[in-house]
Parts: structure tokens; C-alpha cells; sequence
């Protein structure tokens, strides 16, 4: 195996396991690993720290899995891992309620670079890193054995994989048989049709399942406006609750033509909704042209900041939108908003909302602090992996 030697100095982090070693970190590699081997991490003493993917075209050059040298990284560790992460999750699926959820989160389940959503009987599969790539038949071998899906698909986000130097993944069927268009799930007892092949990501957002059902409890008999709506989690959740209507809207046409398919999934399709294909931002300052009024706000945007160099950028995103936001709202009524950049903290989320309250000439309450479900887990040593948050905000 070959060895990694850190630069003096640079111990700390990989001491307290946070499983990324940036580049620069790095004083010299013993040999020449291909991107994606298992290499030995040691310090600038030549003593052992851990073993690790490496590669050499990613910024983060060493993805760390395992800090004990006794253990062997080979197949049965890969099955345990993948084992563990998947029981952990059982506490979540249940039958008639909600069948539907993440299994396996990168590197908050010590699996840097895998990302695994169950939907009902298939499985949506993202690989992101190198690594991941080199060991993907056991990975897919395991699940068939843990789970014996109908389906595993492929949905590996092409510029995540860039980073490392890889190819854009083909997508496409991995095992078992193609998913139809619309697999059916449950969440909180509602159903939904989701395009595992063509929709977002890897096929819907199971990170807001809590989130949905909470502000759904504020929903009775309100008339609210559900923004960046995709298949419509929000909008459905608000009807189950009692809305009084609820106008949706989102860019993308097959988001809308989904939302309506699931509102008559679920027995809504008589009810008070509209549906609207538009820019979110430019449908806002209509309303506020119009002057349509609301009790209920959701805002949620895509990731305005993928990086902290973005971030700037992304907080003068983040306050227009909500400024828009709090425009259309009547007296004391409720602005959920949610960020889902990693990059931006809860103290400057807050802020932010705080500046877009002035230049609204509003107050603002924070009443409820909204974050990610117990299937998306944050470990102590990445906080990085704590990338949802959210703020539900009553606005005078």
C-alpha cells in the first residue's frame, strides 16, 4: 500500500477524524496510486494516522474511512459499513406511513462519495467520488442482498464527479428491472409519484420530510403560496392539514405536471389550487403588482451557495427573495424559509433574513427553527454534512 505523508502541522484535523485532507496538506506520496486507490496516511514522523481514498485531481486529495491500522478496508468492511447505515434507518420505514428515505449519506455514514434514496421497492444510487467508483459492484451487490429492490438506477451527479476527475456517469439501470416512470412512495401518509430517471437529484427530496409535516400544523385554513414547489411535498402536506388553498409554483414544467398527477393521487384534485410554471422571483413581484396577499410563504430555493466563495453572492440572492416574500404576506402571517447550501450557517441565515425584514420594512419572529431529518445525520467530526436549514418566521 502506498504511503501519504502530511506535512508537519497538518495532524490536527485528521486527529480529531474529519475524514478530508485538502491537497496542500500534503508534503509527499510515496509512489504513484492510481485516483480512487486506498492509501496509508502518515504524519510528518512517518508515523500511522489512517487509511483513505486517494486523488490526485480533486482539491480534497485524501477521503478518509478508517483511523485504526489493525482494521483491513477491504470487501467485509464495505458490506458492514453499508449494513450499519442501511438498520439505522429502519426506525423511519413504515408500512402504509412512509416507505421512502435516504439509506446512505457520503460521508456522514463514513462512506465518502455514496448517496443511496430508497423509494418504495427501488433504490436511486449517486456516486461522487473515485473511490466509490473503483468499489461499485460490491455496493450494489450488498443492497441486492440487504433489500432485494426491484430496481437500482443510477442518478450520479455529473458535476460532483468533475471535481474528482471523472467521467459523467451514463445513468441509467445498475440491477434489476427498469423502474416505471412514476414509482409511487408514501411519506407521512401521503403518496407520491416520483420520476426516479428525470427528476432532481435523485428523484425527490425525502430531507424535508419533517419540515413538511411540521408546517403543515399552521396550515388550516390558510391560504398558501408553496414556491420552488417541485412535485409539490409542501403543497400536499398543507391540503392534508386543511389549507384553504394553496397556489404552487415552480420552473419546471415536469415539477408541475407531477404536482398535479400527485394532488389527484391523493384525493386534492378538487381542491382550491393553482398551479404556476414560472420563475419563482418573477412570479413574486407579480403578486406583489397584482396585490395577491397570503398567510402562508414557502421559499424553497435551490442552492444559492455551493461554496463560501459564493457566498456573498448567494446572501444578496437569499434577502430578494425573501423581501419578496414578506411583501406578499398578510398582517402576522408565516415565512418558511429554508437554505440548503452548506456553505451558509444558521447565524447568517438569520441575519440575512433580519436585513431582508428592513429593506421590506417589516418585524420579523423567528418561531421555529427548521434542519435536516435523522436519516440525513450530521457526524461530530463533518459539519460539514449539516447543509439544510430553515427559519419559519411570523411577519409584522
Amino acid at each position: 500500500m502506498i504511503d501519504v505523508i502530511l506535512k508537519k502541522g497538518k495532524e490536527k484535523a485528521v486527529q480529531h477524524k474529519h475524514p478530508w485532507v485538502f491537497s496542500g496538506a500534503i508534503e509527499k506520496v510515496k509512489g504513484k496510486p492510481a485516483n480512487g486507490d486506498i492509501v496509508r496516511l502518515l504524519n510528518a514522523k512517518g508515523e500511522f494516522m489512517a487509511y483513505g481514498f486517494y486523488n490526485d485531481q480533486s482539491r480534497v486529495a485524501l477521503r478518509l474511512l478508517e483511523w485504526d491500522e489493525a482494521v483491513t478496508v477491504d470487501e467485509a468492511w464495505w458490506r458492514r459499513k453499508i449494513g450499519i447505515a442501511v438498520a439505522a434507518r429502519q426506525y423511519i420505514l413504515q408500512p402504509g406511513v412512509t416507505d421512502t428515505c435516504r439509506l446512505i449519506f457520503s460521508e456522514s455514514d463514513y462512506l465518502p462519495g455514496l448517496i443511496v434514496d430508497k423509494y418504495a421497492d427501488h433504490l436511486s444510487l449517486q456516486i461522487l467520488t473515485s473511490g466509490i467508483e473503483n468499489i461499485k459492484p460490491v455496493i450494489i451487490d450488498e443492497l441486492q442482498k440487504l433489500l432485494n429492490p426491484a430496481s437500482i438506477f443510477d442518478k450520479s451527479d455529473a458535476s460532483s464527479r468533475e471535481h474528482e476527475g471523472l467521467q459523467p456517469s451514463a445513468g441509467g439501470l445498475l440491477a434489476g428491472n427498469q423502474p416505471p416512470e412514476l414509482v409511487e412512495v408514501i411519506e407521512n401518509g401521503i403518496r407520491y409519484g416520483i420520476n426516479i430517471a428525470e427528476g432532481q437529484k435523485s428523484g425527490f427530496y425525502c430531507d424535508q420530510r419533517d419540515n413538511r409535516h411540521v408546517l403543515a400544523g399552521y396550515a388550516k385554513d390558510k391560504n398558501v403560496l408553496d414556491c420552488f414547489c417541485y412535485t409539490g411535498g409542501f403543497t400536499l402536506n398543507a391540503f392534508k392539514q386543511g389549507a384553504k388553498s394553496v397556489t404552487s409554483v415552480d420552473s419546471s414544467a415536469l415539477a408541475i405536471e407531477t404536482l398535479k398527477s400527485n394532488l389527484a393521487l391523493n384525493g386534492f384534485a378538487d381542491k382550491d389550487q393553482r398551479s404556476i410554471q414560472s420563475d419563482v422571483n418573477k412570479q413574486l413581484r407579480k403578486f406583489r403588482e397584482d396585490g395577491e396577499m397570503f398567510d402562508i410563504v414557502i421559499l424553497d430555493p435551490p442552492k444559492y451557495a455551493p461554496s463560501r466563495s459564493a457566498l456573498d453572492r448567494a446572501a444578496r440572492a437569499y434577502k430578494d427573495l425573501n423581501r419578496l416574500g414578506m411583501l406578499i404576506l398578510n398582517p402576522g402571517g408565516l415565512l418558511a424559509t429554508y437554505s440548503c447550501s452548506g456553505a451558509m450557517d444558521m447565524t447568517t441565515f438569520k441575519q440575512i433574513i433580519a436585513w431582508a425584514a428592513l429593506d421590506a420594512g417589516k418585524q420579523v419572529q423567528f418561531i421555529h427553527q427548521f434542519c435536516q431529518p435523522g436519516d440525513h445525520p450530521v457526524s461530530a467530526t463533518f459539519p460539514e454534512g449539516e447543509y439544510l436549514k430553515g427559519l419559519l418566521c411570523r411577519v409584522l
